[in-house]
């Protein structure tokens, strides 16, 4: 059996909000297995400090930076001009980017929760449109968004939180049905709590920290890597017959009852 079934080589990946945290990881994992990364962020000092320590860590690893701001219409179409203009097109899209502001219901202005939807699920389907194109180039492309468990079960992130990663989990369903007759296969990668710099001010509260770890049967906190490694496998040609799915990364969160 061939293991380029198990590679990435001479593929191109779009990975957005890379510059830390979870989307460094998959950028690093994506490099690891042979594709040429295109990492976008905000922050474009960080975005390119992450860029070059990767290229330094990974043998023969390529990758570009283009920092952009997802939730702009404008910063999108430039995102996405500057990927098309790269030799063999798109074939891997990692909808990373995303926000939270996490209130009690109706503490929030309305402003607040619609930004939320804007940066976790609006900005993730207007990605995935303009990627389509690009995508339905190859034979077989990949789409892998990154969602939560609060779209999924009630944790305390704030409703908007967990009502925009729903969203963007069904966003992924309906893409990979839709999308199947073009060669695209839409999968989600679910996290409970991951040890990145967004969840380290939370996990600093002993009290808390013990609560997160008695719900979770591994006992433990994820680290980035163990997400990446998923989002990887699910872009790989020996994930060729998984679409549509929504798979949690949670040390057994989600299924550990009374």
């Amino acid at each position: 059996m061939s293991m380029l079934r198990w590679r990435l080589d001479g593929q191109l990946a779009l990975v957005t909000g890379a510059s830390a945290g979870i989307g460094r990881a998959i950028s690093a994992e994506l490099m690891a297995l042979g594709a040429t990364v295109l990492m976008s962020a905000r922050d474009e000092d960080a975005l390119e400090m992450a860029r070059a320590e990767l290229e330094g860590e990974i043998t023969g690893a390529q990758a570009y930076a283009f920092a952009a701001d997802v939730c702009d219409p404008d910063a999108r179409a430039a995102l996405m001009d500057w990927a098309a203009g790269f030799t063999g097109t798109l074939n891997i899209l990692i909808n990373n980017a995303g926000g939270n502001l996490s209130r009690a219901a109706n503490d929030y202005a309305e402003g607040e929760w619609r930004e939320i939807f804007e940066t976790n699920v609006f900005s993730a389907f207007e990605m995935c449109r303009l990627a389509h194109p690009l995508l339905i180039r190859h034979a077989q492309s990949a789409i892998v968004n990154v969602g939560s468990v609060s779209g999924i079960t009630h944790v305390r992130t704030g409703a908007p939180y967990g009502m925009s990663k729903a969203a963007l989990h069904q966003m992924s369903r309906n893409l990979a049905v839709e999308w199947a007759e073009d060669g695209v296969r839409v999968n989600t990668v679910a996290p409970w709590y991951i040890r990145t710099r967004r969840t380290s001010p939370r996990l600093a509260d002993p009290d808390y920290l013990d609560e997160v770890l008695l719900r979770t049967p591994m006992g433990r906190i994820g680290e980035p890597h163990e997400v990446a490694a998923l989002a990887a496998f699910l872009c790989l040609p020996a994930a060729s017959y998984i679409t549509g799915q929504c798979i949690a990364v949670d040390g057994g969160f989600l299924v550990h009852g009374f």
